[in-house]
């Protein structure tokens, strides 16, 4: 059942909802275009508050205890796993920044698509998508809603399945196991502060 609920499902539903609500909204009727971009320009304030407070958060609880893990290599390349230690609060804040570089790239995007371009259908989706995935976040979960940092929300994050992460180079291990592996072959192990 879970599978049927899962990101990806809910996210294919929700667009194609969307898309044809999209159709019958008249987009030529400034005063609608003008209430859809304020909706739109809500949603990544929305956004961006709760990111800010997750960061709040997690400076607030300075959680120092050390996380080590094993970085994989980049994909195609020949170098070696690399053997990470930082501390969790070094880790969410480097996961909340990369959350935040994600919806600004959305913003550019969507920017341009909608002043340069002129599309104004993505406007409704992209109100509704990115809103959802940043309540979907492993750190949101944890720092706003007060979710134990256990199973699927245990650090290092896996990342999401999907086309994209099968492209990239895969997902962090923190077994005892690949830490020992790296720790042998001398790659990384430099803490991260």
């Amino acid at each position: 059942m879970s599978a049927l609920l899962s990101p990806q499902v809910t996210n294919l539903i929700i667009i194609l909802g969307m898309m044809q609500v999209s159709k019958k909204i008249p987009f030529d009727d400034p005063t609608v275009l003008n209430g859809v971009r304020a909706l739109y320009l809500a949603s990544n304030l929305i956004i961006a508050a709760i990111y800010g407070y997750v960061l709040l958060q997690i400076n607030k609880k300075r959680d120092l205890t050390t996380l080590k893990y094993v970085e994989p290599a980049p994909m195609g390349s020949t170098e070696e796993p690399k053997l990470v230690t930082t501390t969790v609060q070094a880790y969410d804040t480097q996961q909340i920044k990369a959350s935040f570089r994600s919806q600004l790239t959305g913003l550019a995007m969507m920017g341009f698509m909608h002043l340069y371009m002129k599309y104004t259908n993505p406007l409704l989706i992209q109100s509704i998508i990115p809103l959802k995935g940043a309540f979907e976040s492993n750190l949101v979960k944890i720092h706003l809603f007060g979710q134990p940092a256990s199973g699927d929300l245990k650090r290092p994050f896996k990342q999401a399945a999907g086309f994209m992460s099968a492209m990239q180079n895969g997902t962090a291990q923190s077994d005892k196991k690949a830490i020992e592996a790296a720790e042998r072959s001398g790659r990384g192990g430099v803490k991260d502060e």
